[in-house]
């Protein structure tokens, strides 16, 4: 079992594009469907594997290209540890005060390390100045416990950075 990294960050606006956050239905609208409908469908066919936006499913970003993956670990702890980090630099940006707590991010971080360690994946957000939102997560593969039917995305044995 090993960990990758992802962040994101954005407009809160393109974050709230949950079509392209989500993967095409596997069945294609029936035909005679509406032609927006088959038209939306064939959009998010083509773009949801490689859109950079975090999937609504976490598991989902074993997908998306391996140029996104930010970090690969094969302790829990070295991936919280990245989690903290990044939580730290962008801790001044967080656009609510209580975000900002020394004390709630490193129960977060000891929290994730827990849940990494388990096998389970680890999404946080933040809102930053707005409309900016912060993603931040982590990933376990080989294989990931809510859709084992995913590849990894990338070689592991990769540290993060």
């Amino acid at each position: 079992m090993h960990h990758h990294g992802y962040l994101w960050t954005g407009p809160k606006e393109r974050f709230d594009s949950e079509a392209l956050r989500r993967p095409p239905h596997p069945e294609p609208p029936p035909v005679g469907a509406r032609p927006e409908l088959i038209q939306r469908y064939r959009e998010v066919a083509a773009e949801f594997r490689g859109v950079d936006l975090p999937p609504l499913e976490t598991a989902y970003w074993l997908i998306k290209p391996p140029s996104l993956v930010r970090g690969t670990w094969e302790e829990a702890k070295d991936a919280a540890v990245w989690l903290g980090e990044r939580l730290a630099e962008y801790a001044p940006r967080f656009a609510s005060d209580h975000d900002r707590d020394i004390t709630l991010l490193a129960t977060l971080v000891n929290s994730a390390a827990q849940r990494l360690n388990s096998g389970a994946d680890v999404s946080l957000g933040r809102y930053l100045e707005r409309p900016t939102y912060l993603s931040l997560t982590v990933v376990t593969c080989s294989p990931n416990r809510s859709k084992p039917e995913l590849g990894c995305p990338v070689a592991h044995g990769r540290t993060g950075a």
